[in-house]
């Protein structure tokens, strides 16, 4: 199930990071893709997605797409992942985003965030 996110929840931090992109063992983890499309390549949008994703405890990774969208793949927390895609609706400073979709998946495992 692919959906489109609602920004009209309040962005709270109650996630429990250990600070070095691994999550906290505490709470259920869940992975969840995301596709974000608009001016979102040549922007330091992955770079700045992977800073966000540490500072919320989440693993996973950022990747260009041929079509010009990025490819967000998140583990972690339900209300860290949820955060995430609230701030990936407008991304870092010089990114324009037009949309953002993201669907659960499969537990992946990832030691922390990566940028590909």
């Amino acid at each position: 199930m692919c959906s489109r996110l609602q920004s009209n929840r309040p962005v709270t931090n109650n996630s429990e990071s250990t600070g070095d992109g691994r999550i906290h063992t505490g709470g259920a983890t869940t992975c969840r893709r995301f596709r974000v499309t608009g001016r979102v390549q040549g922007v330091f949008f992955r770079d700045s997605t992977r800073q966000r994703a540490l500072k919320l405890g989440l693993t996973g990774s950022a990747r260009n797409l041929p079509d010009g969208s990025v490819e967000v793949t998140a583990c972690g927390r339900q209300d860290s992942l949820e955060q995430l895609g609230l701030w990936l609706q407008s991304g870092p400073p010089m990114a324009s985003v037009a949309s953002v979709e993201w669907a659960d998946v499969e537990h992946r495992k990832f030691r922390n965030f990566t940028i590909g």
